[in-house]
C-alpha cells in the first residue's frame, strides 16, 4: 500500500521550483543584452575605433549574473553537468538516493560554504562602495559582488527542493518533479 502523499512538501518543493525558474527566466534575458552589447563593442572599436571600459564591463557584469544566478534554474530542469552514462540507467528509487546524497553532502555544504564566506566579502565592498579599479570602469561594484550569496542562496534553495522531492520518492510519494512532468511519469 502507497503511502498518502504529503501535500505541504510537495507545495514547499513546487515553490522553490517556481522561485527557480522565475528567476532563471528573468536573467535569462541578459544573456540577449550581452550578445547585443558585445556587438556593439566590436562595432566601436572596429569601425568606429573607439571603446568604453565600462561597456566591456558590463557584458562580463551580465555573464556573472547570469552564471550566479542561473545556477539554480539549471539544477531546477536538471541541465546540470552529471555522469548520465550511470545515472539515467538507475532506477527512480536510485536516482533519488544519488540525488539526496549528493544534495545533503556535496550540494549544500559546498553552496552554504560560498553564502556564509562571501558575507563579510560583500558586505566590506558596501562598507567602501566599492568600484571598478579600471579607470572608465562602471561603478557600484559592490551590487556585482552581491550577486554571490544570492546566487549561493538560490542553489542552496533549489537543492532543498530537489532533496525534499528524492526524499518523497524514497519514501513512495509522487514527487512531480520537472524532469517527471516532461516525461509523463514519475520521478
Amino acid at each position: 500500500m502507497a503511502a498518502a502523499p504529503n501535500p505541504i512538501l510537495q507545495r514547499l518543493a513546487g515553490g522553490l521550483d517556481k522561485l527557480s525558474q522565475r528567476t532563471g527566466e528573468a536573467v535569462s534575458w541578459l544573456t540577449l543584452f550581452m550578445v547585443i552589447v558585445t556587438c556593439i563593442v566590436v562595432i566601436l572599436r572596429y569601425v568606429f575605433d573607439l571603446g568604453w571600459i565600462w561597456l566591456q564591463e558590463s557584458v562580463t557584469w551580465m555573464h556573472a549574473t547570469v552564471f550566479m544566478v542561473g545556477a539554480a534554474y539549471t539544477l531546477q530542469r536538471e541541465d546540470h553537468v552529471r555522469v548520465d552514462i550511470l545515472y539515467r540507467g538507475m532506477s527512480a528509487r536510485k536516482q533519488a538516493w544519488v540525488n539526496l546524497l549528493g544534495t545533503v553532502f556535496l550540494l549544500l555544504p559546498t553552496t552554504l560554504l560560498i553564502l556564509f564566506s562571501s558575507l563579510v566579502y560583500v558586505s566590506s565592498s558596501w562598507q567602501y562602495q566599492e568600484v571598478s579599479q579600471e579607470a572608465g570602469g562602471l561603478p557600484a561594484l559592490y551590487l556585482l559582488k552581491a550577486v554571490m550569496p544570492l546566487g549561493a542562496a538560490l542553489l542552496s534553495l533549489q537543492g532543498f527542493a530537489l532533496g525534499l522531492r528524492s526524499l518523497l520518492v524514497l519514501l513512495g510519494l509522487p514527487a512531480d518533479s520537472p524532469s517527471a512532468r516532461a516525461s509523463g511519469g514519475e520521478l
